[in-house]
């Protein structure tokens, strides 16, 4: 497996892994495909790689990407401020639970530090468990929504 930096001719698998972050309850039937462009889903992808803090990583295994972790500073669930780049993840199902998603991680902390990065922040549902994830990888909870977790990971602590 390589984690690298996304090619912008890549840009367009970001459809793909944004509808993959959806979170759907065990029992639960998948939202159709055409969420992805609802306006609180696309702000994640629309035009990425137009802003200043959009950083991407994947994770590819045999040419195929199979995971992908990005972030950028837009107004949506995970909202802290105009400075916090907002995580989205994601990793293709059959390859869960092999550790992709924690070196994603890793590496997207890295770059965003590299980019003058204090912080980023995320919203997940308390069901999900990917939120076991991200407190191994350091957030914190510093909101509870609902049904969702605010959450935050300070990249200066490198933690």
């Amino acid at each position: 497996m390589i984690i690298r930096p996304i090619l912008p001719e890549e840009h367009h698998l970001l459809e793909t892994f944004i509808y993959e972050a959806i979170f759907v309850p065990p029992g639960e039937q998948a939202p159709p495909r055409e969420i992805i462009f609802e306006p609180d889903v696309f702000v994640y992808i629309k035009d990425f790689g137009t802003l200043p803090h959009d950083c991407c990583v994947v994770a590819e295994i045999d040419g195929q990407v199979v995971g992908t972790a990005w972030a950028r500073v837009i107004g949506a669930y995970g909202y802290i401020d105009d400075e916090t780049p907002e995580l989205a993840i994601a990793v293709l199902p059959q390859h869960r639970g092999q550790g992709i998603g924690t070196k994603l991680l890793e590496a997207l902390f890295e770059q965003l530090r590299q980019r003058g990065c204090r912080q980023t922040s995320l919203a997940v549902q308390q069901a999900n468990p990917a939120a076991k994830l991200y407190l191994r990888a350091g957030y914190r909870i510093v909101a509870e929504k609902e049904e969702e977790y605010l959450m935050i990971k300070n990249l200066e602590a490198n933690t």
